[in-house]
């Protein structure tokens, strides 16, 4: 980083450092996950299920970057180089010949391959195959993991090297393998995505050259993944009209504002214990709004099964939210149809007032940019932020829950 270090303690005053130079892949919406591009010597972890998209990813940016020049090399664990290159024939991206490919596991192997090839990217796919020759236990072990992962990462921070590690995951969704392996890193991402659903998440939830609060959207089609410009009107695209329960929430990721669909339906129990069931958002936080509604409001929830969906394979961590699902599930039981052009923001507290919620411009703005004419918005917003907002949509300002289901 630039840094002249010493043996001895330095005072952080005095410690100089020079802006990251990062390397653009190409691929927008992994540049902005990264922070801005690739930081030469940095370590990145990305893990999904099985069929999400990791190694296409990979293989994308690998073509891509070497298009630019730097030498890529693609150490293939679990394919052979010819089902990794009917891959990129399908893809249509390799257009340059600095992208080097090879079918090997064994650690002290791949070590002399970069030592010959000198690549500036090394993309390994996938970390749970590799094993070192000197530790006795299979690949795949806490120890071969552990292991072949620091060489890994001491080898790309001694070289300079862009260093990509593919993970596996187990059935809760983490990374397999040993909790280090986060820890050493310095970027982790996710890709998410609902397996029978063409748009994928990529999330990360550690990033030492960048915030943690950025996704990128992607479409898996058959040519590869083509980045998603404008995701909130491929989540609205198929909306229906004229139904009841069907909310649309403007979400924060990060800097990116987000229109997504909340789907509400609400039923009678016919097995005795009433269900809840939510795709998408925290069941947790949906069994506390079904008791403010019913405890607060007065609905008839208490023999009700309640399912609730976010559009789009979305999984939404924004409390603003919680506004959107409150009337989603209010409609859907009394079965009154919420205006197609309104959209809804705010946190729910558990006397059902509505609590300000952050950057309600951006919110504001991304709901204008699609269309919708009326927002009903915290009361606190409104009153702090009313005057400053230049929009031409309506704002509705609300205390609590009541009033915002009146106002419908």
């Amino acid at each position: 980083m630039g840094v002249a270090f010493r043996d001895e303690p330095m005072l952080l005053t005095e410690i100089n450092i020079d802006e990251e130079k990062r390397l653009t892949t190409g691929i927008v919406e992994l540049d902005r996950v990264l922070g801005g591009g690739v930081v030469n010597g940095s370590v990145t972890l990305i893990g999904g299920d099985p069929g999400i998209g990791k190694s296409t990813l990979a293989l994308q940016m690998g073509c891509l970057l070497s298009e630019k020049g730097p030498k890529v090399l693609y150490i293939s664990g679990e394919e052979s180089v010819k089902q990794t290159k009917m891959r990129a024939d399908r893809l249509n991206t390799i257009k340059h010949d600095s992208l080097y490919i090879v079918n090997q596991v064994d650690l002290s192997v791949i070590t002399n391959y970069v030592n010959n090839v000198k690549p500036q990217v090394l993309i390994i796919d996938s970390i749970q195959v590799i094993f070192h020759p000197d530790i006795s236990s299979s690949p795949g072990s806490v120890s071969q993991v552990r292991e072949c992962a620091s060489l890994l990462t001491q080898l790309a921070k001694t070289k300079g090297i862009a260093l990509f590690i593919i993970g596996h995951v187990t059935k809760e969704g983490m990374i397999a393998g040993p909790r280090v392996l986060e820890h050493i890193v310095d970027t982790v991402l996710y890709f998410e995505g609902e397996r029978y659903s063409s748009y994928r998440i990529l999330r990360t939830t550690k990033n030492r050259f960048g915030s943690t609060n950025e996704i990128g959207v992607f479409e898996m089609t058959s040519s590869g993944l083509l980045e998603v410009k404008n995701p909130s009107q491929i989540f609205l695209s198929e909306r229906p009209k004229n139904s009841s329960g069907s909310v649309v929430v403007p979400i924060l990721e990060g800097t990116r504002p987000l229109l997504v669909e909340i789907q509400g339906l609400v039923s009678r129990s016919t097995f005795g214990v009433v269900r809840q069931k939510a795709q998408g958002f925290d069941p947790n936080r949906l069994a506390l709004l079904v008791a403010v509604l019913e405890k607060r409001i007065g609905l008839n929830l208490y023999d009700k099964d309640i399912f609730l969906n976010v559009v789009g394979g979305v999984r939404i961590v924004d409390p603003a939210a919680d506004l959107g699902v409150a009337v989603a599930i209010a409609s859907a039981l009394l079965d009154k149809i919420v205006p197609f052009d309104s959209v809804f923001i705010g946190e729910v507290g558990l006397s059902a007032e509505i609590r300000s919620v952050n950057q309600m411009s951006a919110r504001i703005q991304e709901a204008e940019k699609l269309g919708f004419k009326k927002c009903i918005i915290p009361k606190n917003n409104f009153s702090a932020d009313g005057k400053s907002f230049n929009t031409k949509i309506q704002l509705i300002a609300a205390g609590n829950v009541k009033e915002a289901l009146d106002c419908l």
